[in-house]
């Protein structure tokens, strides 16, 4: 399962081999001061279902492990049926515009993630 995780001045998200092969891409990484929010989602598939190109895998409703590029966004997805629930991670100056990403307790993270810019 993808991992957000803070390590240094830099927010990692970490991708399973699963989700690098799913999502045809490797763990992704951004300065912390390019976090601009933290939103806690009660639906991370709806969120990551946006209209145009996918690179990746997207079942909908199952799966989202994919990078979407939509007419004025780019994001990059990470969400599973046993991890509906998630947070949306605005960025700036990044190569996506939001990460979307499935996890347990995504209040804990959105206030962990928060705390930490």
């Amino acid at each position: 399962m993808a991992e957000l995780v803070t390590e240094g001045s830099e927010l990692v998200l970490h991708l399973s081999r699963k989700e690098r092969l799913e999502g045809i891409h490797g763990d992704l990484r951004v300065p912390l001061s390019a976090v601009t929010g933290v939103e806690v989602l009660d639906d991370a598939h709806e969120a990551a279902d946006m209209l145009g190109f996918k690179a990746g895998t997207r079942i909908a409703g199952l799966v989202e492990v994919a990078t979407v590029h939509g007419a004025d966004k780019t994001i990059f997805a990470a969400v599973h049926r046993d991890t509906p629930r998630g947070v949306r991670v605005g960025l700036s100056g990044a190569a996506q515009d939001e990460w979307i990403v499935g996890c347990s307790d995504p209040e804990s993270l959105a206030a962990t993630l928060n705390s930490a810019r």
